[in-house]
């Protein structure tokens, strides 16, 4: 087979078509760089460039989200590049309601979306480019922290409001996102876990306030990929979101990587533990992971890549590694 360029190799991935190698796509934090859009787009060309991935991922802050409702967040050296926050923007049930719907085109949300425009600007029409959007109720937990489930439990109708608002201003973020540039979305839900709520709070929490978000931009995306974020999550509802791929932390929670791709129609993408081999190699190690990642889903509607984002401490010998066991 010819070799195929990023696009065709992650269409032909997406429809379950043989493709001349299976892609690769990892991504990581760029702390302190992400403070602006100029350098987040700065480092995520810089990476693309160096690794020539064949999906990028733009990872801004986890907390841009919350940022423009009053959250206020420091970068304290954390190995994932995650900032901490030190301001809640939520601090009583009765401030759900009363959340701005924020003009998506200016201040916080609003230099997320001239990142998108410059990366856009420097990838072109090389590679697919996915936005990286938060589930509202991931977004909620960021802005009042752990309350947010005692609100859930105690003052729900507030909450639901509080939900709403995120879920609208997230969807036109989301699709100003693609018209500056982006193909589709990666969109991450933290809270889709059995360690923190039952099946049935985020079904009633969770996903209408997801799916408004999803449906909004479904029209105009290629690609939506979900990030199932943490352990014992909820598989099997997610895989039935208007989604292109789902991604989890497939090595060191259930499903496994071949469950998971029968059970989900759409494209797979994991296979290598971003803490243990990736960060730890040797490259032989991350060799035979991948393979045994490609084993598994037969190399078909599969995209190697890591539960979650790459530490910003991994060696550039091991990222590189890992870029070439796919071609080999």
């Amino acid at each position: 087979m010819s070799e195929m360029t990023h696009w065709e190799r992650c269409r032909a991935a997406l429809r379950g078509d043989e493709t001349d190698r299976v892609p690769i796509s990892l991504w990581r934090h760029w702390p302190p760089d992400d403070e602006t859009p100029e350098g987040l787009a700065a480092v995520t060309l810089r990476w693309q460039q160096t690794y020539d991935f064949d999906l990028v991922k733009i990872t801004p802050t986890g907390t841009y989200g919350i940022e423009d409702w009053g959250g206020r967040t420091m970068y304290t050296s954390a190995d994932h590049g995650m900032r901490t926050v030190i301001k809640d923007g939520v601090t009583a049930a009765n401030q759900w309601p009363r959340l701005e719907q924020v003009d998506v085109t200016r201040n916080y949300l609003g230099r997320q979306i001239s990142a998108v425009r410059l990366i856009a600007e420097g990838v072109g029409n090389d590679a697919p480019i996915l936005q990286t959007v938060f589930a509202p109720l991931t977004t909620a937990r960021k802005l009042a922290g752990d309350r947010v489930f005692t609100d859930l439990r105690i003052h729900p109708e507030a909450l639901k409001e509080g939900l709403q608002i995120i879920a609208e201003t997230h969807a036109r973020f989301a699709v100003e996102s693609i018209r500056a540039g982006a193909h589709g979305l990666f969109f991450a839900t933290q809270c889709a876990s059995y360690r923190l709520l039952s099946e049935a709070e985020y079904r009633e929490f969770g996903e209408p306030y997801d799916r408004i978000i999803l449906d909004a931009v479904r029209p105009e995306a290629e690609i939506i990929m979900i990030h199932a974020h943490g352990l014992d999550i909820m598989f099997d509802l997610l895989a039935g979101y208007p989604a292109d791929a789902i991604n989890w932390h497939d090595r060191i929670t259930a499903p496994s990587l071949k469950e998971g791709h029968e059970r989900f129609p759409g494209m797979a993408v994991g296979g290598i533990n971003e803490w243990q081999t990736l960060l730890k190699g040797p490259a032989d190690a991350i060799k035979a992971e991948i393979e045994d990642a490609i084993a598994q889903t037969g190399g078909r509607r599969f995209m190697v890549g890591t539960g979650c984002v790459v530490p910003i401490n991994t060696s550039p010998l091991n990222l590189r590694a890992a870029r070439q066991a796919v071609e080999s």
